[in-house]
Formats: structure tokens, C-alpha cells, sequence
């Protein structure tokens, strides 16, 4: 998990934002080219809680980190689906 805290000054106005990440890992199959690996990211990365999407084409892993509470692995798998592609979540 990943925590980051981002501090605004606004018209003498202290604003403090937090946003608490969960890096979620999936295995993906059946992408067979590398212009694949944008349309998974692009799918992904719409889901509102998605901060960044990485997919690694040589070990066909996924790596998501997202808000837990905005966006499940459910949605992220079926976004993969979305996308044509089958996913799963994975331990590494």
C-alpha cells in the first residue's frame, strides 16, 4: 500500500489531500503484440481509482495500483475483459 499526501495553499486556504493506494498484480493471457499492452493500459486506466496501469508483455503481468475502495480486482479483471484479454489476480 501506498500512501501520499499532497498539501494546496489556496487564497490563504491549507487543503490536504490523501490518497491511500493498493498495488494489485494480474497475469494476463492471450496478448500476443506489443500495441496489446496499450489497449489493456488504456482500458484499465479509464476505471475511476485507477492511479497508474504498467503491463509487462515479456512476463504478460499487469501491475495496477488503485483505490480499494473506489475500484475491486473484479472491475479490473473485467476491464482486462474489456479489453479482449483474459486476466487473473496474481501473488507475484
Amino acid at each position: 500500500m501506498k500512501v501520499s499526501i499532497r498539501n494546496t495553499t489556496k487564497k490563504g486556504i491549507l487543503t490536504m489531500t490523501t490518497s491511500t493506494a493498493t498495488h494489485t498484480l494480474l497475469r494476463a493471457e492471450g496478448f500476443s503484440c506489443p500495441s496489446c499492452v496499450a489497449k489493456i493500459e488504456k482500458q484499465v486506466g479509464r476505471l475511476k481509482g485507477v492511479e497508474n496501469v504498467k503491463v509487462h508483455f515479456a512476463s504478460s503481468r499487469i501491475e495496477i495500483d488503485h483505490d480499494a475502495e473506489r475500484v475491486s480486482v473484479d472491475d479490473l479483471v473485467t476491464a482486462v475483459a474489456k479489453a479482449g484479454y483474459k486476466a487473473t489476480p496474481s501473488a507475484f
